[in-house]
């Protein structure tokens, strides 16, 4: 089916009114998305500046253990195996060696 001129000149006559109406589309689009970037900023803040509740911790929350009277504990029982295991650790950390350019550098080429 060919295009014939009277055709041509209805299209040429409306071409200016889709061309606005496209323009009316994309700026809705785009004041559609501010809105919601507006929105969305605004629910931000409002977490950011409002005060959280805390989830009821019932008798599952773990307790909290007296570190001073755990220490006093192993101290008195096994002050004796502690240290020899810090020797033997200082021991295997002295025996390393480590480069101090380790891991800086970048290698590039490929």
């Amino acid at each position: 089916m060919a295009i014939q001129p009277i055709d041509l000149q209805t299209l040429f006559s409306q071409m200016d009114k889709v061309g606005k109406s496209q323009v009316v589309q994309r700026e809705g689009q785009q004041i559609n998305e501010a809105l919601q970037q507006a929105q969305v900023q605004k629910k931000l803040e409002q977490d950011v500046q409002s005060v959280n509740q805390s989830q009821e911790m019932g008798k599952e929350a773990p307790s909290v253990k007296d570190e001073d009277k755990r220490g006093t504990y192993e101290n008195k029982s096994g002050s004796g195996e502690k240290k020899k295991e810090d020797d033997d650790n200082s021991e295997e950390s002295q025996s390393l060696i480590r480069d101090p350019a380790l891991g800086r550098n970048i290698d590039i080429s490929g």
